[in-house]
């Protein structure tokens, strides 16, 4: 799912690459079928990514205690209870992360250098902020997306805590997710409104 996520923020980011530098070409680029194909394509590379793993960490002999320090059983987790050396296999991880951060986050660059670019060249002021509040609420969620993927699986086992791991599995597992509604949805001038107004409900019942 983690890899899906990536791969379909790389497409939202060509989404909004094309709706401001080709926005006449928008219906033909962005078509239903071609959506289509980005989420099958998205949901298969991850699934085949996870498959690899899941079956790998499924072998590996485990002889320490069967109790981890985290919230689910995830590779990082596991690798401390085998009783073999992982450094394949966590050489593995990195390289197979990497490759599909590394494809997405340079997809979102690409598209994103772009959007800057015509921006920038933009002479009316409401096209700039038009296209700057579009591109704000999918660079929050991308941030919220790569941070805490960066710590858990890129950097070395020595330099991470296994209370910095979950902390982050919640942020990644419960709070992006609960966010990313939200923070799509402050575009929309009816829900932000709604939100002024409930907030400024509670403001003025405190005492």
């Amino acid at each position: 799912m983690a890899c899906s996520e990536g791969l379909l923020l790389s497409s939202m980011a060509y989404d909004r690459f094309v709706v401001i530098c080709h926005p006449l070409h928008y219906p033909t680029r962005m078509s239903k079928m071609m959506c289509l194909k980005m989420i099958i394509g998205s949901w298969a590379l991850g699934s085949i990514n996870s498959l690899a793993h899941t079956v790998y960490a499924l072998h590996i002999p485990y002889c320490h205690s069967r109790s981890i320090n985290h919230f689910s059983c995830d590779v990082p987790a596991m690798l401390p209870l085998a009783c073999m050396d992982t450094w394949v296999y966590e050489y593995m991880v990195f390289v197979s992360t990497s490759l599909f951060f590394l494809l997405s986050f340079l997809g979102i660059t690409a598209s994103y250098g772009r959007i800057i670019f015509a921006v920038f060249h933009m002479r009316s002021k409401e096209g700039k902020k038009k296209a700057f509040t579009t591109c704000s609420t999918h660079l929050t969620v991308v941030t919220f997306y790569y941070a805490p993927f960066v710590y858990t699986y890129l950097l070395p086992r020595s330099l991470r805590s296994p209370t910095g791991d979950k902390i982050l599995a919640v942020f990644y597992t419960i709070l992006t997710p609960m966010l990313n509604p939200i923070i799509y949805s402050l575009r929309n001038k009816e829900v932000l409104g709604a939100m002024t107004r409930v907030v400024g409900t509670f403001s003025s019942t405190k005492p």
